[in-house]
């Protein structure tokens, strides 16, 4: 038996059946990334690659009992964060990231899907705000998000950056994939990380089809970078070549957006059995 050490990461994130985005992705992320993966999950969604159904948060208990099990079981070196479905989930999680001082704790903020669904019921927030946080080592929203979790949607990235960063949030990660409404689709993707001490910019090319699990690939990535120890800015820079080799070698497997293929280094299997 093999007793090589591992950095853990536990993930809280909704299950996304197409195997894109949610836990799955966040385990196949950190997987690639040198991590391994303890997934718990906080919502069950029905969806495709073109869009999502319907979501049912999982119970505030089982959420509960199934982290506490696995905190006891594993040292856990990161916590990801990901859908969040309502209030009661939220405590959940808030309990969860509390019971893990000093752990850094990455939080992806899935607000809505890619077709603009609403992932959330209303009402959550204004607690994410006032109590998650504060607790958050470095936060990966895209501009939509950014400036909904702000509550300053006509102001620029910076004052944004710096309302979120004064509630407790250490870092903030910037995606610049999607564009925002009115804004020209640029050759470039430009991500800016944040931080009280450094501000810091990568430039990707960007690529041609439209993709289903790019945040989460880069948020888990990020955790497992993290939880090996990497500093920062250099983790950041990994977990983005991570995602966008990821995404260069995305398959259109179903009738919608590509799916992020994040084992591409793999070998290929032949599928024909010698007998």
């Amino acid at each position: 038996m093999s007793h090589d050490d591992k950095p853990v990461v536990l993930i809280l994130s909704g299950h996304d059946p197409s195997s894109g985005a949610g836990l799955v992705a966040d385990a196949e992320a950190v997987r690639g990334c040198g991590g391994w993966p303890v997934t718990v999950p906080t919502a069950l969604t029905v969806q495709s690659t073109q869009d999502v159904e319907s979501v049912t948060a999982c119970s505030v208990e089982f959420v509960r009992r199934a982290a506490r099990v696995l905190c006891d079981d594993f040292p856990i070196a990161a916590i990801k964060v990901g859908l969040i479905p309502d209030a009661d989930v939220l405590d959940a999680v808030i309990d969860v990231a509390r019971t893990c001082p000093g752990v850094p704790l990455i939080v992806d903020p899935v607000m809505a899907s890619g077709g603009g669904t609403e992932l959330s019921t209303p009402g959550w927030l204004g607690t994410f705000r006032e109590r998650l946080l504060p607790l958050v080592d470095i936060l990966t929203p895209n501009r939509r998000e950014l400036a909904r979790i702000a509550a300053l949607p006509r102001s620029g990235e910076v004052a944004q950056v710096v309302e979120i960063m004064s509630l407790g949030c250490a870092a903030v990660l910037v995606t610049g994939t999607d564009p925002l409404a009115g804004e020209a689709v640029s050759s470039s993707v430009v991500h800016t990380l944040h931080t009280p001490d450094i501000n810091r910019q990568w430039q990707w090319p960007r690529l041609p089809a439209d993709y289903h699990g790019s945040g989460c690939t880069l948020a888990a990535a990020l955790a497992a970078r993290l939880a090996a120890g990497e500093g920062l800015p250099g983790a950041c820079a990994q977990a983005q070549r991570f995602t966008w080799d990821a995404l260069d070698h995305a398959r259109a497997l179903g009738q919608g957006q590509h799916l992020p293929d994040r084992f591409w280094r793999a070998p290929n299997f032949d599928a024909t059995l010698e007998t």
